[in-house]
């Protein structure tokens, strides 16, 4: 029994949640892949570039269950610790927070049409040759 239990779980904490796809993060072509430090630097505002290319996060509306779904899983913060701390930077004065958009259509159009611009996507969304930098 063992031997067929311990794999099955191996396998599920590997996954997703249920319910929840994958998410990746996709880029205009030229940004180079990223590691998850990176990934979330650039989506805290502390830094805005990689190598020599100025970098445009993007991220889906607050409320979202994919939104809610990255920020878990990738920057480590729930939406209320998410919000609180750009409200934070905004206030002092240390940036705004990542352009949203109402769909992943809206950002993967933006992504794909804006040098610089990146952000997450369920991977059954994404499209045909996009440059995919981050994947989990």
């Amino acid at each position: 029994m063992r031997q067929i239990l311990f794999p099955l779980l191996l396998w599920l904490s590997c996954t997703p949640s249920w319910g929840q796809e994958a998410l990746v993060v996709i880029a205009a072509s030229g940004l180079p892949k990223i590691d998850l430090s990176v990934l979330q630097r650039l989506y805290t505002g502390r830094i805005v570039s990689v190598g020599d290319q100025t970098v445009i996060p993007v991220n889906l509306a607050a409320g979202n269950a994919l939104r809610q779904q990255f920020l878990e899983q990738f920057i480590g913060q729930n939406e209320e610790q998410y919000t609180g701390y750009w409200l934070v930077r905004r206030y002092v004065g240390k940036g705004a927070p990542p352009r949203e958009f109402a769909s992943v259509d809206e950002a993967v159009k933006f992504i794909g049409s804006t040098p610089g611009a990146l952000g997450y996507v369920p991977l059954s969304k994404v499209p045909p040759g996009a440059n995919i930098i981050f994947r989990r």
